[in-house]
């Protein structure tokens, strides 16, 4: 079993910066943990595509803003540093028809950026005349993903907050603190879509785990500025928990709904933390958590290979019962990856997958019954993923962030747990 392998599911907490106004200054610091691209007075950080320095013609740097000169011809520019998971903000504005993009993930093996790197369109849609809804439209995944009908795009003069977040294969675009693109990368839709697109020629398109980030010189007048990153990696130093011990259960305390004793319905068998599923009830940690990656895997019997019911209670607090107030990760067969929200649990969720307190899984990725799946649970701030089998099948926001417990659930039938382990994200 490798250490949790995938990036944490954050995503920042606060932006710190206005969107309107030429008296904002791009001198006034990050929050802590962003890193600056862009000064607001020199081109550090940046260079021509295939090129050594930086664009001696067509770029300009001026109030604090990096700014593409209609018609100077300087050629897109790309960052020095490359990038694998982010979330990247910046605010940007167009000048009357102008027509611009911000490109991830770009290697140099083609001719421009674009026939590597997927690429967040940016585009006076009302000088164009263009549907703000179409493929090619402001805030649009290029030719692949529309923005929605309820996008804000400002006119040409103003500043807009643009957003992208990229974590594994998942991609999020958001303009003006709305949310225009989330998709999956290696989704079947997504390669249908590809497979219509231009870019389907080019081998290498949207398929790097690593890259530059690209800034678009289309001939017209756009400006960008207040340029930071965040990285999504885990924490430098974060040290792996052990919750599950594979001997004993240390750490862990017991609530069964009979009262009887935790030996009685929960026991390790070679390494194997076995429950037999009555009375129902739960094991939950001592400790109490807020922002972490939890890793674990689970099993319904192989021996009787019978179907069941469990969970992972998240953040959980309150008085002990069934159930209590928490945020369920599903483990009941066939419905891994679905969240159970207990005792109003406060949490936004997708509503076309919601039916009162269920919030159901978008895909099915379960292993045969008796045979071993892997949970990965990011809870970061109010962003809470779920990853069965090494795909997210769910998420949710605005979850309460609030130190809990974290329980195992006693649900009817035997189920069988390994290798717990947990990475805090706590800052």
């Amino acid at each position: 079993m490798s250490p949790i392998s995938l990036v944490c599911i954050l995503f920042a907490v606060v932006s710190a910066f206005l969107v309107d106004g030429e008296a904002s200054k791009q001198s006034v610091p990050p929050p802590p943990e962003w890193k600056l691209l862009f000064d607001g007075q020199t081109s550090d950080g940046w260079r021509g595509y295939r090129k050594a320095t930086f664009p001696e013609r067509g770029w300009k740097i001026e109030a604090g803003a990096l700014r593409v000169v209609a018609g100077g011809g300087g050629g897109d520019i790309i960052t020095t540093e490359t990038y694998e998971n982010f979330d990247l903000r910046l605010e940007f504005k167009v000048g009357k028809n102008a027509n611009s993009g911000i490109m991830f993930r770009v290697t140099e093996e083609e001719q421009s950026p674009w026939q590597t790197g997927p690429e967040y369109q940016i585009l006076d849609d009302l000088g164009y005349g263009l549907d703000p809804t179409a493929m090619q439209a402001s805030g649009a995944l290029y030719d692949l993903y529309a923005p929605p009908a309820h996008k804000l795009m400002k006119p040409a003069g103003q500043w807009n907050q643009a957003r992208i977040v990229i974590e594994g294969n998942r991609v999020e675009h958001w303009l003006n603190g709305i949310q225009l693109v989330d998709c999956d990368l290696s989704s079947a839709d997504y390669a249908k879509r590809l497979k219509k697109s231009k870019f389907s020629v080019y081998k290498k398109f949207g398929l790097n785990k690593k890259g530059h980030i690209g800034l678009q010189d289309h001939g017209n007048d756009v400006w960008f500025r207040k340029i930071r990153i965040r990285d999504l990696s885990p924490v430098p130093g974060a040290k792996e928990e052990v919750l599950f011990n594979g001997k004993d259960l240390t750490g862990w305390s017991c609530y069964l709904a009979d009262g009887g004793a935790m030996a009685d319905t929960w026991h390790v068998d070679e390494g194997i933390l076995v429950c037999k599923g009555q009375p129902a009830g739960y094991i939950f940690t001592e400790k109490q958590y807020t922002n972490f990656i939890l890793e674990l895997k689970w099993r319904y019997s192989p021996v009787t290979k019978k179907a069941g019911n469990s969970g992972v209670l998240l953040r959980q607090t309150g008085p002990h019962k069934v159930w209590p107030r928490s945020l369920e990760a599903q483990l009941m067969s066939g419905n891994a990856g679905d969240f159970w929200i207990i005792d109003g649990f406060p949490v936004t969720t997708a509503p076309d997958r919601t039916n009162g307190r269920n919030v159901k899984k978008s895909r099915f990725n379960e292993n045969p019954v008796g045979e071993w799946n892997e949970y990965e649970i990011h809870v970061d701030g109010g962003h809470v993923a779920l990853y069965v089998n090494g795909l997210e099948l769910n998420r949710a926001t605005d979850a309460q962030e609030i130190a809990g417990r974290i329980c195992l659930q006693s649900e009817g039938v035997e189920i069988q747990f390994k290798e717990i382990r947990l990475i805090s994200l706590d800052r």
